[in-house]
């Protein structure tokens, strides 16, 4: 069994890769979604600048516990990073909201996009075993914050899916709506988890 020491390192360690790997996927999807005029695979590479910034929030929260400050300022910056975080599902959740049902009432029909569906295989594929671990470190370490981020990067998982549903049923059927429908559905968990982290709450 690890020690309780190691279990802040390996959630920094865990954060830091989630952080790379963001960045990597927003550059890709915001790419791949503007040439495809695809709100949902947009909406996939705009979570991904967001929880970019959740993650560089949270190790500094983490930094803070590896230099072995007091028990009470580690508490005070993780009671920050939730409530960040929090905000940061909102303003996805808004940003999805209006973009979705934009394209829904103009029609603006998104083309076909084969690197987005790659994408959100391969994320689908990867994010619920990060987020898995994540969960099992903040348990441990009893951090809300940490529990936070990893249900934004659970939240990356079901964009996977969404993102997958829309581009292959558009590039399948030819439905154009599937895809800002699709982007829709993420909306309740989003708003959800955003109210919960400004409130301070922790669902398990």
């Amino acid at each position: 069994m690890e020690s309780d020491r190691n279990w802040p390192l390996i959630g920094f360690r865990l954060v830091a890769a989630t952080l790379v790997y963001n960045a990597l996927e927003a550059i890709i999807a915001l790419w791949a979604g503007i040439s495809a005029r695809s709100i949902v695979l947009v909406g996939f590479g705009l979570d991904s600048v967001i929880e970019f910034a959740a993650a560089s929030v949270l190790l500094w929260r983490l930094g803070i516990e590896l230099k072995g400050r007091d028990p009470e300022e580690i508490e005070q910056s993780d009671q920050r990073v939730h409530r960040f975080i929090g905000a940061t599902f909102l303003a996805l959740a808004l940003y999805v909201t209006i973009t979705a049902s934009w394209t829904l009432i103009s029609k603006d029909i998104p083309g076909e996009s084969i690197v987005g569906i790659i994408l959100a295989s391969a994320s689908l594929l990867i994010m619920p075993i990060i987020a898995w671990w994540k969960l099992k470190v903040a348990d441990r370490m009893g951090s809300a914050a940490l529990r936070a981020e990893a249900k934004e990067t659970l939240a990356c998982s079901y964009l996977s899916f969404t993102l997958l549903l829309g581009l292959g049923v558009n590039a399948l059927t030819g439905w154009w709506w599937a895809d800002p429908v699709a982007a829709l559905l993420m909306v309740p968990w989003l708003i959800k988890e955003g109210l919960e982290g400004l409130s301070g709450e922790d669902d398990d």
